[in-house]
């Protein structure tokens, strides 16, 4: 049972960690400091997605379900808990492209607001 919970949990942190490279910026916009955990987080999702890599809490996972008598699952978190209702045919290297074009986008967008907002309030000091 305890094997079934702790991969539930790896699951929880590899979904939170997907919206916090997704959305993490955004919080640098309120928290300046979140820049220097979020953009270490950012280039791993999008090297992830683009190098068509299995992010270590995927095995982890499959490995806690094992011993928990579970059946593992194949292919990556992506693919096995988000996108499997969305494309049920599989996860191809175009859609991870797609995918990490729009966490690039995504995060591009998000700091080019901070970096406006950073030149608008040191002319402000000026």
């Amino acid at each position: 049972m305890i094997y079934r919970w702790l991969a539930d949990g790896i699951v929880v942190v590899h979904g939170a960690f997907v919206v916090f490279v997704m959305l993490g910026a955004f919080l640098a916009l309120r928290w300046r400091w979140v820049v220097w955990l979020h953009v270490p987080a950012a280039i791993w999702g999008v090297l992830i997605e683009y190098a068509d890599w299995i992010c270590p809490l995927t095995p982890l996972e499959n490995v806690l379900r094992a011993r928990a008598g579970e059946v593992a699952y194949t292919g990556d978190f992506i693919q096995h808990h988000l996108l499997a209702a969305l494309y049920p045919t599989g996860l191809t290297p175009a859609i991870r492209w797609v995918l990490g074009s729009i966490a690039l986008a995504v995060n591009l967008v998000a700091y080019s607001l901070l970096i406006r907002r950073l030149r608008r309030e040191r002319a402000a000091m000026a």
